[in-house]
């Protein structure tokens, strides 16, 4: 058997986005290219290092000379996505995830692989696990990058005293041991 591939080359919407409440929820990655839409559910670290990856693969981009892939430093107005998540429908749970970028059409190139169940730190192309692949042309991918930061940071507040989050029933402080 071999894996399944979802790839969106075009994008018409790539976001991050949350269902449930601060302390308990699940994390998205959807991406939809026409009538083709598809869900796959990742941590929230990840969600919050591919943003912080893509932001500074695209500051780096900027720098160069003459900024040849026309990267904004900020991101476009018209391309803010504030909308809900629209039907999910899981395809998988994320294992890893590998982030690129491919210079012959200006995108960063975002690669999640589906937790292996038998062995969760390897995906296997030849096995029955599954990749999504989403090409973002640098103002959309800036527009994902922005989204996914508030979508992170959008969860309960942390402690001034100890630094973990504070729930909603309340509040311990914990020790740096978690304890």
């Amino acid at each position: 058997m071999t894996a399944t591939v979802n790839e969106f080359n075009w994008p018409d919407r790539i976001v991050i986005g949350t269902i449930g409440e601060p302390g308990s929820r699940t994390f998205y990655l959807q991406a939809r290219a026409g009538s083709e839409l598809a869900s796959i559910a990742l941590e929230k670290q990840q969600a919050a290092v591919v943003a912080e990856m893509i932001d500074e693969i695209l500051d780096q981009l900027s720098t160069v000379d003459g900024n040849p892939f026309s990267v904004p430093e900020h991101t476009p107005v018209e391309l803010v996505d504030n909308e809900a998540l629209e039907e999910v429908d899981e395809l998988f749970r994320v294992g890893s995830m590998n982030l690129g970028w491919d210079a012959s059409v200006a995108q960063v190139v975002l690669e999640a692989f589906s937790l292996n169940e038998e062995d969760e730190e390897t995906y296997d192309p030849d096995g029955p696990g599954a990749l999504m692949r989403v090409r973002m042309p640098v103002g959309t991918a800036r527009a994902f990058a922005m989204r996914t930061h508030e979508i992170v940071a959008a969860g309960r507040p942390m402690c001034a005293n100890c630094g973990y989050p504070i729930d909603p029933d309340g509040h311990t402080c914990q020790d740096e041991t978690g304890q």
